[in-house]
């Protein structure tokens, strides 16, 4: 029970296969008092993700729904807002909500690149506003940002050129976060996922995945499972003295 009675706010949660649903799941298991946030957050989600954790666990969790456009700052705002004033408070952010698009560079319109940027750095940067005046009040508080391996990579795997822009920036914001706040208790690590078996993969033709999979050390794709254990360390205390940090989640496709 590494978060038990933690309140976690999971964001880009309503799909079962996303890592974002995979981490409140986990988070839930570990005794958190998850609130899943997305888009199309619908209470039938929510009722379908506490189902299935509570005949896993065999025992009740708290879940809790809410629909959010992270591109707005005022929905972010609003969300944690709801989230303090339900439980009193709040202890950690998972930012693992966004999309992909993989195009070259030169046909990358000036409204593919808005609308990536609104909702994978802009989103992020709204959600972490919002929680950081709850946690500068508490002083205490952990962030994890999903980013991605095409941080590292520059793209090339399944996002384009402005996918991988959008989730370095994030990166960057990790560590300001996790340098401006640090005094204050307040920790931001990051994790860069990859070939994780989610609906980004979708678009892949089995010889494309197959090849990409024959360049992973582990020779497999990972879970999202895995990537919520990455998550669940970083959020808990086993990670105290862990900051600025960014934690690979790909089968060892980037050793260097």
């Amino acid at each position: 029970m590494l978060l038990k009675d933690k309140v976690c706010l999971i964001a880009g949660a309503a799909s079962p296969r996303s890592i974002g649903y995979a981490t409140a799941a986990l988070f839930a298991e570990h005794g958190a008092k998850v609130v899943l946030l997305d888009l199309f957050m619908t209470e039938q989600v929510v009722s379908g993700f506490r189902a299935e954790v509570e005949t896993r666990l065999q025992r009740p969790v708290s879940a809790q729904g809410l629909r959010c456009d992270i591109s707005s700052a005022d929905d972010c705002e609003q969300a944690v807002r709801q989230v303090v004033e339900q439980h009193g408070t709040l202890d950690c952010l998972v930012n693992s909500a966004g999309i992909v698009q993989s195009q070259p560079l030169l046909d990358i319109s000036a409204a593919d690149l808005d609308r990536m940027l609104d909702i994978n750095l802009k989103g992020a940067f709204f959600l972490c506003q919002s929680v950081l005046r709850v946690f500068r009040e508490r002083r205490s508080g952990t962030i994890v940002n999903v980013a991605s391996l095409a941080a590292q990579r520059g793209g090339g795997l399944v996002g384009g050129p402005h996918y991988a822009a959008s989730k370095g920036g994030m990166l960057s914001l990790t560590r300001s976060i996790a340098r401006e706040f640090g005094p204050l208790g307040i920790r931001a690590n990051a994790i860069c996922p990859a070939m994780i078996d989610t609906p980004m993969l979708d678009g892949l033709n089995a010889e494309r995945l197959q090849g990409i999979v024959e360049a992973i050390p582990l020779k497999r794709t990972g879970t999202t499972r895995e990537a919520a254990g990455a998550c669940l360390f970083l959020a808990s205390e086993l990670s105290g003295f862990v900051t600025g940090a960014t934690i690979d989640v790909n089968g060892g496709t980037h050793i260097h």
